[in-house]
């Protein structure tokens, strides 16, 4: 009876292990978002090869050699993509120990776990958008080895920021040192000098520049919104990226800051807390996305004091989180682009998808906030081959159980998670 359930056991494990290695699947949908035409469709087939989808409709064939995947019972979407976050990070609950004790080998190690949980919450894409020590390319590098699960990374490296800024470590002893080449660091000054960071960047694996146009929240400077470089410097930073035949993005808290960083022409303004009329005006004549983290002021107002962060900080917080909602209420509002971006890592990574409630709070259908996270931001980063499910494109798929246009929430609980036609969840 032993053998003959250990045989049975194997074939079992072999038929599975097979089926998973089969490079030809078809997915039958019971309903199907069309993020391009922004309607639904109903009992669809989708067929992959290897990663790619081959062909998506009513009546297509399925070959016997496919493995059929049915979720007839489900509603199927691309894979979600964040335009903004910081993957390799996350408050371990004690400020200081993150800051002066963790170093690049835990953010990279800790990145492995972090990937695993955004992937696993259907967030097939993610642009990260500054990491120490070049951690964030080694991950990238790892997931696209297939050594480690985890989304398809665009990262940006170093946060590129003026002295004293919200990207230089500020509020401690000058007599404090850090042992690594100033280039590490991504304190630049100048248009010569952050020129060459821009390079510095790229040269070590840079698919994206990021750069502080203001001053920030969760750092010690004295200003929230205040621009940290002029605009012949931010014009710099932007040419210089544009010449590698990349793009640039600004972390842009206040009004006149966000203004320059359009005007020097960003692809996208991160946060955007406090836009006006003009700052919108502008947005829209550049063409110019918003990647607002409208979700994570609840997040932190309500733990970072338990997280051990400075009163300084929190009261910033208090400052811009409503007044970030309420902007980017009439920058949907007045047409501006939209690009999903939580910030994740500021609060715990997989659950990005908290996000969609707020954004559909504030001014977006149900439909605009999933094509923010699908086709607006794969036209952001650049990349035609994610965001959508149409011949031609990766097979980046997930499926909830309920209609996610009713219910957005239901986004928080993906049942399904296929990347490159590889299941990572069922």
């Amino acid at each position: 009876m032993k053998t003959k359930l250990l045989i049975t056991l194997c074939i079992f494990f072999a038929q599975l292990s097979f089926a998973q290695t089969k490079t030809l699947k078809a997915i039958r949908a019971g309903k199907l978002i069309d993020v391009e035409h922004a309607t639904v469709l109903e009992n669809v087939i989708i067929l992959i090869d290897h990663d790619t989808i081959k062909a998506v409709g009513k009546n297509i064939p399925i070959p016997d050699s496919a493995q059929i995947i049915d979720l007839g019972g489900s509603t199927v979407l691309p894979g979600l993509i964040d335009c903004h976050t910081h993957i390799t990070a996350q408050p371990s609950g004690d400020y200081y120990a993150d800051i002066f004790r963790a170093t690049q080998v835990d953010d990279a190690i800790m990145g492995t776990v972090f990937a695993r949980k955004t992937l696993e919450a259907g967030f097939t894409t993610c642009r990260d958008v500054g990491a120490r020590g070049f951690a964030d390319v080694a991950l990238r590098n790892a997931i696209n080895r297939g050594a480690v699960p985890g989304p398809r990374l665009f990262v940006a490296t170093l946060f590129i920021g003026a002295t004293g800024s919200h990207g230089d470590i500020s509020g401690f002893s000058p007599y404090l040192q850090w042992d690594l080449p100033r280039q590490m660091l991504g304190v630049a000054d100048g248009i010569d000098e952050l020129r060459k960071q821009v390079r510095y960047n790229i040269k070590y694996g840079a698919d994206i520049i990021k750069f502080g146009a203001s001053a920030g929240v969760l750092s010690e400077e004295e200003s929230v919104g205040a621009p940290q470089y002029t605009q012949e410097e931010m014009n710099a930073i932007v040419a210089e990226t544009k010449a590698w035949g990349k793009k640039a993005c600004a972390h842009a808290h206040g009004t006149e800051a966000i203004k320059m960083a359009v005007k020097a022409g960003v692809a996208s303004i991160e946060h955007g807390s406090m836009l006006d009329d003009e700052a919108i005006a502008l947005m829209k004549q550049y063409g110019t996305y918003l990647v607002a983290d409208i979700y994570n002021d609840d997040y932190i107002r309500t733990e970072y004091a338990r997280l051990g962060y400075p009163d300084k900080i929190i009261e910033k917080e208090k400052l811009v989180g409503q007044v970030q909602r309420e902007s980017f209420q009439q920058a949907v509002k007045a047409g501006v682009k939209i690009a999903f971006g939580t910030d994740a890592g500021v609060y715990p990574h997989g659950w990005n998808a908290k996000q969609f409630y707020y954004m559909v709070k504030f001014g977006c259908t149900p439909m605009q906030a999933i094509q923010a996270a699908t086709i607006n931001a794969a036209d952001l980063i650049g990349n035609a081959k994610i965001g959508n499910i149409k011949a031609g494109c990766y097979a980046d798929i997930i499926a909830v159980k309920a209609d996610v246009l009713k219910d957005i929430t239901t986004l928080e609980n993906v049942a399904f998670v296929m990347k490159g036609g590889e299941v990572f969840k069922q």
